[in-house]
């Protein structure tokens, strides 16, 4: 049977042959912008990380004071980063810039406003009042060291989180208790190498004189006011003895002819800053009459005070005050508690740190570890453990290196720690029960069992204390020494 020939179309006759098709180059995927998960995250603006080199000035100024501190049998006292936020506009003032402009809220799930801490004392004298430390023998004496937190412009010194040294006397209201703050002051300064200071101080009085002084103030800046700075203009109306300490050019040139407090002094407060500076003059304390220094805080009265590097004027000022402060007297009643006169002072510890490198001022390096405990294979490491331990609870300063397995690199790790021993604990050391001992100044090794390790240890550290040569003391050790 003839097969029938398949007919041919004109679209058959088109279509061209099939051939294998090269696979089709992929499109390189469009770059992407960074999501948030990528982005580079840094700190927040005004605050900062403090790495363990830098730690060593914190550890060395917060160590140094609480040494003076507890000399003067001050108690520390840690009170929450977080208050409610009517405690402060109570305390500090609500026509203050640190009320009004500067303080960290936190709605707290729609029940109380909290706000970070922008300042001890009124925390402090809280707890004073909430744990009825006013039965306890007065004064009180407390101390607190910590951070602190202002939504003010980042500048020279100034952050949004800073530290502070914070001393409270809660319970007294002689001048001799003024006197001894500002001498607390003196010998922290003079221990961490910044003893070229001079305190500026100043009375503001108290109810009874300071309403009279106020008027006054009033009265000579009100033709002035159209040559005021926009926040002296507010704080003609708020808190005129603000104006005063006012750091605008044009508004210092007016604070400079203004009426001074010590002229319109009641007798109680004038005798009062008289008793406090016989008292620095026989502490050989400098200090000078500043009429300017008012603090910026509502809640001062009689003696307020700051502490400067020797030298300083003008624009230095602002960001050159090592700290400052003064007596708050009424404070415990405006929060609701019994009256309690109380004198405190709170030192920035940035503003040291700054100082402290501008005078090429080190903070002292921590001891070094004596001992560096080296592992070489997977038994050797588990053991290794137990040993850390039993030099740890022996009291010798060891450290170690579990996260390397190269015996080399751990010996460079040890000699880059400058250890006076290493100790090289292998595979077969750990079977034993032994322990190599190397001396890194001769280079001798001697190999000892586990059990007579501490012993050994304890005897070449001391014998290489006493051979080591007395280093000659100078007048600046003695000084730190004290």
């Amino acid at each position: 049977m003839a097969t029938k020939k398949k007919k041919t179309t004109r679209r058959a006759l088109k279509r061209k042959p099939r051939t294998k098709s090269k696979p089709k180059k992929q499109a390189l995927p469009l770059k992407q912008e960074p999501t948030k998960r990528q982005q580079k995250w840094q700190h927040p603006r005004g605050m900062h990380d403090i790495l363990p080199e830098e730690w060593l000035y914190y550890d060395f100024i917060f160590k140094t004071a609480e040494s003076v501190l507890r000399s003067y049998d001050f108690g520390y006292i840690e009170t929450p980063v977080l208050e409610d936020i009517n405690l402060f506009a109570r305390a500090i003032g609500e026509g203050t810039d640190i009320v009004s402009k500067e303080m960290f809220t936190i709605d707290d799930r729609g029940s109380d406003k909290l706000a970070m801490r922008p300042e001890f004392t009124a925390g402090v004298m809280r707890a004073f009042i909430e744990n009825g430390l006013n039965s306890r023998p007065q004064p009180v004496k407390l101390y607190s060291l910590g951070s602190l937190f202002r939504a003010e412009r980042p500048q020279a010194g100034r952050f949004r989180q800073f530290r502070q040294i914070n001393v409270e006397t809660l319970g007294g209201d002689k001048p001799a208790l003024d006197a001894q703050i500002i001498q607390i002051v003196w010998r922290i300064l003079e221990r961490i190498g910044l003893s070229d200071v001079i305190v500026q101080l100043n009375s503001i009085g108290c109810k009874e004189c300071r309403p009279e002084y106020r008027q006054i103030l009033i009265d000579y800046y009100r033709p002035h006011q159209n040559k005021m700075c926009p926040d002296c203009k507010k704080r003609f109306k708020t808190n005129p003895l603000r104006l005063l300490d006012c750091k605008e050019e044009k508004c210092q040139r007016l604070a400079a002819n203004a009426p001074q407090m010590f002229d319109n002094l009641c007798d109680t407060c004038h005798n009062h800053f008289k008793e406090l500076l016989e008292i620095l003059d026989e502490l050989d304390i400098p200090y000078e009459l500043n009429s300017r220094i008012v603090r910026g805080l509502d809640y001062y009265n009689r003696t307020v005070f700051e502490v400067w590097p020797a030298g300083v004027s003008g624009d230095e000022i602002a960001q050159s005050s090592y700290g400052g402060g003064g007596r708050y007297d009424g404070l415990a009643e405006i929060l609701g508690g019994q009256p309690t006169p109380a004198v405190g002072v709170a030192l920035g510890v940035e503003r040291l740190i700054m100082a402290m490198k501008e005078k090429k001022i080190e903070a002292p390096q921590n001891p070094g570890p004596q001992v560096f405990l080296s592992q070489l294979g997977e038994k050797a490491k588990k053991q290794s453990f137990k040993i850390f331990e039993d030099l740890y609870l022996a009291g010798i300063d060891v450290i170690e290196s579990v996260g390397r397995d190269s015996l080399k690199s751990q010996l460079k790790q040890a000699e880059k720690k400058e250890v006076l021993y290493t100790l090289i604990l292998g595979q077969k050391e750990a079977v034993d029960d032994t322990i190599i001992v190397r001396d890194m100044e001769s280079g001798v090794q001697e190999v000892i069992t586990q059990d007579k390790m501490i012993d050994y240890l304890k005897k070449g550290l001391q014998d290489k204390a006493k051979a080591k040569p007395k280093q000659v003391e100078t007048d600046s050790d003695k000084k730190t020494s004290k």
